[in-house]
């Protein structure tokens, strides 16, 4: 080999070296790449985690039950094979070849069976005892049947399935907020604003006590109801019916299930439309009846 040879090998060599850290190099960073980003995901998940427990013990959902781990008594009762000291039949380790009952083989003319090359009275399938069958390696086996091997899976790219992963992430995120948002409106009226809520109920309230009043009129007008019971229930009673009943239909269903604390329920509104709405039906009515004169 000449001098000018041996340069070029060595130089090719040193090339190859120089490539193969770079090589190193670069794979060594893109594995801190790719647990750096294992590590974000994972925060990420945990956070969601967190986030999803809070929401269900606010909407009064319970964690679902863990999911049966393998090894369970289902599944290894499922497990085939004739379990240990079942009394199961199995095949004899030694005997004649030619069992009474049993099938056989075409010899190949010199008094052997066909499937037995080499050894007389031993057949092409030996059969295993019952232990040692069950402790065989089950083999691979295409979907199209005949014996052929399964091919492998190709494997997976890291970075594309955490790729993947990022963006199902960011849809958790999406469908959390939303849920959230919703979770910050009450069941009843939720586009409504908290103000004009609870002027709804307190005026359904004594608009519901105004017909109740509407009853007791007419009752007393049949004489059912004296006058005295009549003027209590329409300055006191009725009013107040529809107050706290108006202040209990704003607790229950006028509270959003993720804000903290009471919402306003505005008392001395709901006072006065309720004082004032059910002594102003009894007066319409009256006008309604005068007018009708």
């Amino acid at each position: 080999m000449s001098f000018e040879e041996y340069a070029a090998l060595a130089r090719q060599l040193s090339a190859q070296h120089r490539a193969g850290e770079q090589h190193a190099a670069a794979e060594s960073a893109r594995r801190r790449d790719l647990h750096a980003a294992v590590d974000y995901l994972q925060q990420r998940l945990t956070a969601q985690g967190q986030r999803l427990d809070q929401l269900g013990r606010a909407i009064g959902v319970d964690q679902p039950p863990p999911a049966p781990g393998p090894g369970t008594p289902g599944e290894t009762a499922a497990w085939p094979g004739p379990p240990s000291g079942s009394g199961a039949p199995t095949a004899p380790s030694s005997g004649p070849p030619f069992a009474a009952g049993a099938p056989t083989m075409p010899g190949t003319g010199d008094g052997e069976p066909a499937g037995a090359p080499g050894r007389a009275g031993v057949g092409a399938y030996p059969q295993l005892p019952a232990g040692e069958a069950r402790l065989a390696l089950p083999t691979a086996v295409s979907p199209a049947g005949g014996g052929v091997p399964a091919q492998r899976a190709a494997s997976a790219d890291p970075a594309v399935e955490l790729e993947l992963a990022r963006r199902m992430a960011d849809e958790a995120d999406r469908h959390g907020q939303q849920a959230e948002l919703l979770a910050q409106r009450p069941a009843l009226l939720p586009t409504w604003s908290p103000l004009a809520r609870a002027v709804a109920v307190y005026a359904g309230c004594g608009a519901a006590a105004g017909v109740l009043v509407l009853i007791l009129v007419l009752a007393s007008g049949v004489g059912l109801v004296d006058g005295f019971t009549l003027g209590a229930w329409i300055c006191a009673g009725l009013p107040a019916v529809a107050f706290f009943g108006g202040y209990l239909v704003l607790g229950r269903w006028g509270r959003p299930a993720m804000v903290a604390g009471t919402p306003p329920r505005y008392l001395p509104l709901g006072f006065l439309i309720c004082f004032l709405v059910v002594p102003m039906a009894y007066c319409a009515y009256l006008l309604m009846v005068r007018g009708l004169r």
